[in-house]
């Protein structure tokens, strides 16, 4: 994440003091009626600062393509079946075979090493975006982070992790358990903010209206002055109209407030083309901007990522590789390749 920088208020910053003068009297032989003019409102925009996010690998959780082939320049033709078997896509896959053959033909790589290295630069290639980052960066504070996604895909494992990894950067965080379908997902999630030290607002009343929930987590967040706000949804399957409608609800009361900052998508890696399916349902509604990929740890099909972000324009931008709270960590292309070739 070099060179990406986030920003957060400065706690300590004390608005600019504002030099009051006193009128001037009228002259008595002069009388003129002045014009009406209304001074437009002092608005003090808070100071910031840059924060630097604590720094986690994924690459212990990731699976390697290569457990059963040894890789060399006559095995080359097996690579395209590995990749469509680990859900790169048969088009992705033949790319970037014919990529890796012409590499290595030109720079004349033969031994196992030399070809890992050039396949793990064409992936990251492929899989590099330029909006990769949290939007933690236009300073328009409090971040609001809407998270979607069906149940069973670690949506509120990802709320608790994501929670923590931002209060270790000292960042105030408040936690919306707008998920009111369930009491137990009210349970977890608050589990969760306990553990990664957020403040948590949930429903006051047994199935209360999860937009209502949503609007005064965000109204909470702006009175205590904190950073971010991460809004809890249902677990709501992609083929529920009603629910999907009442997910664009959540976000329109939000936007009364306050810009939504991100809205995550979390995906469990081990369902592969059964993910795009549920992203492609999501993306429309809830107006993605994007995926968290959970359990990456358990599953050798990573290729998904090429599926997400080729055909549905959506960067992944987080990873879940453990059921620990500091299994989580930023997207990186390189570190994603490499532990796929290593």
């Amino acid at each position: 994440m070099a060179g990406i920088l986030f920003w957060k208020k400065k706690r300590d910053a004390e608005p600019e003091a504002v030099l009051e003068v006193e009128p001037v009297a009228p002259v008595p032989e002069l009388v003129v009626e002045p014009e009406l003019v209304i001074e437009p409102e002092l608005v003090v925009e808070p100071e910031l600062v840059a924060v630097e996010l604590p720094k986690r690998s994924a690459r212990k959780g990731i699976r390697s393509l290569f457990s059963r082939i040894k890789f060399d320049p006559q095995n080359l033709d097996e690579l395209e079946d590995i990749l469509i078997q680990a859900d790169f896509g048969v088009d992705t896959s033949l790319s970037i075979v014919d990529e890796v053959k012409a590499r290595a033909k030109q720079s004349g790589a033969e031994t196992e090493g030399e070809l890992k290295a050039i396949l793990a630069a064409v992936i990251a290639e492929n899989l590099e975006r330029a909006d990769k980052a949290l939007n933690l960066s236009d300073g328009k504070l409090p971040y609001v982070f809407l998270v979607v996604g069906v149940n069973g895909v670690g949506k509120t494992t990802t709320i608790g992790k994501l929670a923590n990894w931002l209060t270790e950067g000292d960042w105030s965080v408040v936690i919306g358990a707008a998920d009111t379908f369930r009491a137990a997902a009210v349970d977890q999630v608050a589990t969760w903010a306990q553990r990664a030290g957020a403040t948590l607002v949930g429903p006051k009343t047994e199935g209360q209206d999860p937009a209502s929930v949503a609007f005064e987590s965000v109204e909470a967040a702006i009175k205590q002055d904190s950073d971010i706000v991460i809004i809890d949804t249902a677990g709501r399957l992609q083929n529920k109209t009603d629910l999907m409608i009442e997910l664009d609800k959540i976000r329109r009361v939000i936007e009364k407030q306050a810009a939504i900052s991100e809205v995550l998508l979390v995906l469990d890696a081990t369902t592969g083309q059964n993910g795009l399916a549920q992203a492609k349902a999501f993306a429309d509604v809830a107006k993605v901007t994007g995926v968290v990929l959970t359990k990456l740890d358990g599953t050798a099909k990573g290729g998904i990522v090429f599926s997400i972000q080729r055909e549905l324009g959506i960067p992944v931008k987080l990873v879940g590789v453990g059921e620990g709270i500091n299994d989580f960590a930023f997207f990186d292309a390189k570190e994603f390749a490499s532990g796929l070739v290593s």
